[in-house]
């Protein structure tokens, strides 16, 4: 008799079960990780309401946690905050920010043709960290290393949508003073609701822009802005905002948001 092989294509020795079990305790705790982000400490209970989890579960999970060091007991006794070891970790994966968007800003300056700056909020400022530079002959140069205010510019603006209005209020007050601060906030809501800030003739007379913000794992935000010559912005407004548009997502995509 003919004997046949029979050839297993399971490169695992855990079953099914096992191994969506396995899944479901590493997104248990990314869950507990994520709701002590920005905690002074929680208590086993505090973090069971907010991840939806029976407080036993949670202890279990938070008992590893402390094993590795990635969440430690509070000294002031307010129960379980971050650890020490997330700090190294992420120190670890830190990446360059301007590397990985570079191919976007070339793509997207390739398909406007106008010139595509990349900006960081610093210290209550823009800084422009790169750019690359348009196709016309006409078009709007700034330089690496400059810095913008958050009031008056696309980058800026764009930034501010991406806090709550108290925070925002709190920098551009410190900006422009308080009464046209709150004129600045009164923008936020369009922002947000469009994706996109603008700035027509505000900053710098005779230049326009149009931009958009985000924040990268760290929480650092960016912003991506275009710059345009205001004789042709107009002309050139809804072709770069649907542009800015479409960049949005492969963006979001590429830092892992």
């Amino acid at each position: 008799m003919k004997r046949t092989k029979v050839i297993s294509r399971r490169t695992s020795s855990a079953s099914p079960a096992e191994d969506r079990n396995g899944i479901q305790v590493i997104a248990r705790a990314a869950a507990v990780l994520r709701a002590l982000k920005g905690s002074s400490g929680m208590s086993l209970g505090q973090i069971a309401e907010r991840v939806g989890l029976p407080r036993s579960t949670v202890q279990r999970i938070v008992r590893a946690l402390l094993a590795e060091r990635l969440v430690i007991s509070s000294s002031g006794g307010t129960g379980i905050r971050l650890g020490p070891e997330l700090h190294a970790l992420s120190e670890a994966a830190r990446f360059n920010v301007v590397d990985l968007m570079r191919p976007l800003l070339q793509r997207l300056s390739a398909q406007t043709e106008e010139t595509v700056d990349l900006s960081v909020l610093r210290d209550g400022r823009m800084v422009f960290i790169d750019q690359v530079s348009g196709s016309h002959r006409l078009r709007a140069i700034s330089a690496v290393g400059e810095a913008f205010p958050l009031a008056t510019t696309a980058n800026g603006r764009s930034c501010l949508a991406l806090m709550d209005d108290d925070a925002a209020l709190q920098l551009v007050s410190a900006e422009v003073g308080p009464e046209k601060a709150k004129k600045v906030i009164a923008m936020l809501a369009d922002i947000r609701r469009s994706g996109l800030a603008f700035d027509e003739d505000e900053h710098t007379l005779g230049i326009s822009a149009v931009g958009f913000g985000f924040v990268d794992l760290k929480g650092d935000c960016y912003a991506v802005s275009v710059p345009i010559p205001t004789s042709r912005f107009a002309a050139q407004r809804e072709r770069v905002s649907a542009a800015l548009r479409l960049l949005k997502q492969p963006v979001e995509t590429l830092l892992g948001k």
